[in-house]
């Protein structure tokens, strides 16, 4: 199957990708693209979404990050961070952040293509995603200091429309609690950005017809 997966994947990153619209299926406010943000200077950063089997499941893995003095503390996140001048590209980002929060061997990771980037405004970042594949699951050994929790999560729950919930949440950007779409999964509220990059996720498997269990 996980040739087929391969495959799959690496046809639909060629094609059009699902994109704005279905980040937007996860967001508590509606994105209107590059005019959001193109006069904001913002920085650059990469995450990896990684996919891999384990006891016959196919899983992807995002971390709760650490308490912090920042934006994003002790939020749900994929592996990844921001890019540096050794990076050669924004996917050697996302592979060297993966490696040094959670310990994986990049070298076994093959990198299918990427996913649709995605603006931060909190943090005024723009966010390259990178989805890989391993043939095996990785032996994770989270840095201490930024990864609280692993957190994996199975692709047939992702694909599972009783997991996608609402309730207020509040949005520290403005300032008050909006009705805000999430993921919940593995007794975690996921939303934000991670959110949107799972949604895309989504689409992209479902227009694989393969199914999950």
């Amino acid at each position: 199957m996980i040739k087929r997966l391969k495959e799959g994947l690496k046809r639909q990153l060629s094609l059009q990708l699902p994109g704005i619209q279905a980040q937007n299926i996860m967001t508590p406010v509606k994105r209107l693209g590059p005019d959001l943000y193109i006069n904001n200077y913002p920085q650059r950063g990469a995450v990896l979404v990684l996919l891999y089997p384990q006891n016959n499941v196919f899983q992807t893995v995002t971390m709760l990050r650490s308490d912090y003095n920042g934006p994003h503390s002790g939020q749900i996140s994929f592996p990844g961070g921001k890019h540096e001048e050794a990076d050669e590209n924004f996917e050697k980002t996302a592979l060297r952040e993966a490696k040094e929060e959670l310990g994986i061997d990049i070298d076994r990771i093959e990198i299918l293509g990427a996913m649709t980037e995605l603006y931060i405004p909190i943090s005024n970042f723009i966010v390259y995603p990178f989805l890989g594949i391993i043939d095996e699951a990785p032996d994770f050994s989270p840095d201490p200091v930024e990864v609280q929790k692993v957190i994996e999560i199975g692709l047939h729950k992702l694909l599972d429309e009783t997991h996608v919930k609402r309730k207020p949440i509040m949005i520290s950007l403005i300032g008050k609690e909006i009705e805000t779409p999430y993921f919940d999964l593995e007794g975690q509220t996921i939303w934000g950005a991670t959110a949107m990059i799972l949604s895309e996720l989504r689409e992209l498997l479902k227009r694989t017809g393969i199914t999950f269990s």
